[in-house]
This record gives C-alpha cells, structure tokens and sequence, in this order.
C-alpha cells in the first residue's frame, strides 16, 4: 500500500486517513528520510498529531540534489513539435535544484523573461545509490525508484529557444514546483505507473490532460537504463519524465518554418517571439496553475498543486 511523505519547515509526515502523523526522524533531506524506512513503517500506525490542510507544505523533494529531465518524451508533444514519436530519441537536460520549490509557492517569473510556459510532469525519486553501470530491472526497479511527485516544469520559452539549451531557462528559482507529496510504492503499486493520468489547468481551464500508458514514450525502466550508463544517481535525486501536449509553446507550421529558416537568426527569433507575445497561453501575473496525477480510480493519488504566478518587478 502507498504510503504519502509530506513536508514542513520543521517535521515530515505520513498523511493517513486520520490526519498528518510525525515522523520521528532525525533526517533533514529526502535522501535522509529514506534510509529511515523504520522511522516511516511506525508513522503509518501512529496517531494523527495534525490536519493535512493546516500544515504549511514545502517541496519533499530536498535541495541540494539532482534535477534530471527526459525531453520530448510523450508521442502528443513530440508530434506537436513537428517531430515523429518513432524517431525521437532517448534525451536528458539538467536543471539546477536551486528551481525546486513547494507545492503552493508562488512561480516568479524574473523581469527580463517575456514567455513563461508550464509543463506537467511525474517526477520519480531516486531511493537508493545507484553508480555509474547499476543494472536495472523490471525486478529492482522498485527499489530503485522509492516514489513519485508531481512537478512542473516551468520554461522560460524566449530564453530557451535562442540558446538551443534548456539549462538557464529552466533553472530560475522556483521553475520547479514539487508535490504536495511523496508517495511512495510497493512493487505491486508501481506496475500502475501507466495508468497514471497527468493534468494541469491555468485558471480553471484545463491546458494538458494525458495518461502514461497510451502517450509516454520511453518509461522509466528504459530511462533509467539509459541514464545509468553515465549518470551516478542518489537517494533523493528527481527525474523528470516528460510533459504531454498542451503547452504554450506549440511548433509553427511546416511553411512558415522553412521560410523562416531562410531569415537571418537574430530576424528569425525576433519576429517568431513577437507572434508567441500574442499567444494568450503563456502564463500571466496572477495566473493560478494547478497540477496533479493520479489513477482514475484514485488508488494512487500523488496530489495537486496550486501555484500561483508572480510578476518580479
């Protein structure tokens, strides 16, 4: 059975159909947290000391750590972007955990960024050490991946086009929201990862809506396969796995790119940003996003986030 991690300033938590049961653990990181599975195991029978609506949460997912994400890795975005899912390869970026922040702080655009975009995402975190060659399996890959957040990745698109790289547009503090909360899953459980639906709305209106198992191209088990060849990953670390279509941010049709490929770049990219400024997608001061995954019949329940955009001035 599921057991929910939820995060304060001062204490972690199981939340239980009681309440919110405090953990009696010296850990102060997720990684910490979870070599303390008897710590856990004896929140998951304890007696609620709190109400899940009054505590103050913060992202479980604890920084400093590593923050890696697969790009273009559900068939509806990739197919959006111009590009066709069969062809689409295995790829990673890295974002700085500097970006992690809670699950209902706000999402500050800084004042030089003029598109900022959203993308929903299952986040897995990683549950042990893994070195560089560690093989993973159908069978370990439970033990490797201790649970799953929400997460939204949040893109400064203007910043991220012209550099042809991810890392500074998607590394600003706050442009990765985590949770509300933890859960983690028993082999059994995790064989449901496809099942998990992903949605996202800005103000009530709902932008991406998608399940795992008819639109995510490479999961995890292939995922982390691929980042273990190179990749050394610890207790705590967060993979993204990908956002399905709904973005702001959608490929322009096949003529104006080809005639745009024509343009001088510092032509291209002004006069395709100046479209994309008129786009009513990209997010806006006061904006409220919300975030969530779960199973349709709600057995597993990773919760939904509510963030709110902030101008900086």
């Amino acid at each position: 059975m599921s057991t929910s991690i939820l995060r304060t300033a001062d204490a972690w938590y199981v939340a239980t159909a009681g309440g919110a049961v405090k953990i009696s653990t010296a850990a102060t990181t997720t990684g910490e947290l979870l070599a303390d599975r008897q710590a856990i195991a004896a929140a998951t029978t304890g007696v609620a000391t709190d109400r899940v609506e009054d505590l103050a949460l913060m992202s479980p997912v604890t920084a400093p750590c590593r923050v890696v994400a697969q790009m273009t890795n559900f068939a509806s975005h990739v197919t959006d972007a111009g590009m066709d899912p069969k062809t689409v390869p295995l790829t990673f970026f890295r974002k700085t955990s500097g970006s992690i922040s809670g699950p209902v702080d706000d999402v500050v655009k800084p004042a030089h960024v003029r598109l900022l975009d959203y993308e929903v995402e299952i986040g897995l975190v990683i549950g042990r050490t893994m070195p560089v060659g560690t093989q993973v399996t159908e069978a370990n890959l439970h033990e490797l991946v201790a649970g799953l957040v929400v997460t939204n990745d949040v893109s400064a698109r203007d910043i991220q086009l012209p550099q042809t790289q991810f890392y500074e547009a998607k590394s600003y503090p706050t442009f990765t929201p985590v949770g509300p909360r933890l859960v983690l899953l028993d082999a059994g459980e995790f064989r449901r990862f496809t099942d998990l639906r992903l949605t996202l709305s800005v103000n009530g209106e709902t932008r991406q809506d998608s399940v795992v198992g008819t639109d995510m191209i490479y999961r995890p088990l292939e995922a982390l396969r691929a980042l273990t060849r190179f990749q050394r990953l610890d207790a705590g670390d967060l993979i993204l796995t990908g956002t399905p279509v709904g973005t702001a941010l959608s490929a322009p049709p096949k003529a104006v790119e080809k005639i745009a490929a024509l343009l001088p770049a510092a032509v291209k990219w002004k006069l395709f940003f100046n479209g994309q400024a008129k786009n009513p997608k990209y997010l806006a001061d006061g904006d409220v996003i919300e975030a969530r995954v779960a199973t349709g019949d709600g057995a597993i329940d990773l919760g939904t986030q509510r963030t709110k955009v902030r101008y900086a001035r």
